[in-house]
């Protein structure tokens, strides 16, 4: 096997599918240096601009201080530090839920909650366009998977109906990642409670972004959250940190505890970015003017876009991919912008279906509408049309 990497890799690169890594030498910014230049990026999942806000650095120097870099041990040992009890309090009254749990990452959040919910007698329902997470969670689960058309409920409907299962999940993304576009969260509520289906929403690209007071796509749908019995949060993307966290009753927390691998058997995150999360989480609460803010830049985005002739997924959120089709084709844009100093990344199959390559243009409240201006113009005049 291994005598035939190379010749793998190769053929990547051929296929315009290979991947390499820029490095920042900056902190998180909508103007990084990437690779010893500057740049004006719009592919940052730092929504509203926290990764580098002082209050938040603030409480992490002070948190590292008394805690230390690292927690030592997984949670049930001896890495369950006070900022994290506290954290996971505070998430709880934020979503409006009875408990919260701390995950390392969201893709272990994912695994975790699936893997322990779901087994061999069990099917899964899930949308083709989520997130590599679910799918690999649903694998992992050993549970049958059903997957079905992107969106299309009436297909989701039926197959309920056909399932003859005592345990089905329907597993969806809030916001899909790739394309910005939101869950019919109203119709997958229906359906679940009309089928006798347990819910599960990740919810990592709309928390802190959808809804007034940035509670995300249940405060957008004006749900309840007991209809959707499990909620995945993630911290890296408009909390501006890392980690992430898993809602729910009182009984879904205590057994995630008892049975969830990606919990049991992996350290805990360092204190110190429990409580830069802390502080990012009261930023977000209280400042609505940064939700208020990328709206704004979105719009004007759209507007300018559509002027300009370019066709645009449908989405309200910070996400607004620009469909090029081929690789090579997109690839080249890519690299044609990063001359202009503007970073945005070609994203390529396998992370989205083929045929539909793209340049993911993201959106931070700290974007200004110069900057909204100046990505138009190098747009058009790469003639991304």
């Amino acid at each position: 096997m291994l005598d035939k990497l190379g010749l793998q890799l190769e053929q990547r690169k051929t296929e315009h599918l290979y991947r390499t890594r820029k490095v920042l030498e900056s902190p998180q910014s909508v103007e990084p240096i990437i690779n010893g230049k500057k740049v004006l990026s719009f592919c940052s999942n730092d929504y509203l601009g926290l990764a580098n806000h002082p209050d938040v650095i603030k409480s992490f120097k002070q948190a590292a201080d008394k805690y230390g870099v690292g927690s030592g041990s997984a949670h049930l040992v001896s890495g369950h530090s006070a900022e994290h009890h506290a954290l996971e309090e505070e998430l709880a009254v934020f979503i409006g839920s009875e408990r919260a749990l701390l995950f390392s990452t969201g893709y272990m959040a994912n695994l975790g909650v699936v893997s322990a919910l779901c087994d061999r007698h069990s099917e899964i329902f899930e949308d083709k366009l989520n997130h590599a997470s679910l799918l690999d969670a649903a694998l992992l689960s050993r549970a049958k998977r059903i997957r079905y058309p992107h969106l299309d409920t009436n297909n989701l409907q039926q197959r309920l109906i056909d399932s003859e299962a005592v345990n089905k999940f329907i597993i969806s993304d809030g916001v899909f990642s790739m394309d910005g576009d939101l869950a019919p969260l109203n119709e997958l509520v229906n359906l679940a409670e009309n089928n006798n289906a347990t819910l599960m929403i990740d919810d990592a690209h709309g928390i802190g972004v959808l809804g007034k007071k940035g509670k995300g796509i249940i405060e957008h749908f004006e749900l309840d959250n007991k209809q959707v019995p499990a909620l995945i949060g993630t911290l890296g993307k408009s909390f501006g940190t890392a980690g992430a966290f898993v809602a729910g009753s009182e009984e879904l927390i205590e057994t995630l505890i008892q049975k969830s691998r990606s919990y049991i058997f992996t350290t805990a995150m360092p204190a110190a970015i429990a409580a830069a999360t802390r502080k990012s989480l009261q930023i977000l609460a209280e400042e609505s003017w940064r939700r208020e803010k990328l709206q704004s830049l979105i719009g004007q985005f759209r507007k300018g876009a559509s002027e300009l002739g370019f066709e645009l997924i449908d989405s309200i959120t910070p996400i607004q991919p620009i469909i090029i089709g081929a690789s090579e084709q997109t690839l080249n844009r890519s690299e044609k912008l990063l001359e202009k100093n503007i970073l945005i990344s070609a994203i390529r199959p396998p992370t989205v279906p083929e045929g539909t390559a793209r340049l993911r243009v993201t959106f931070s409240a700290t974007h200004t509408e110069e900057h909204v201006d100046k990505l138009l113009a190098m747009l058009n005049e790469v003639t991304i049309k």
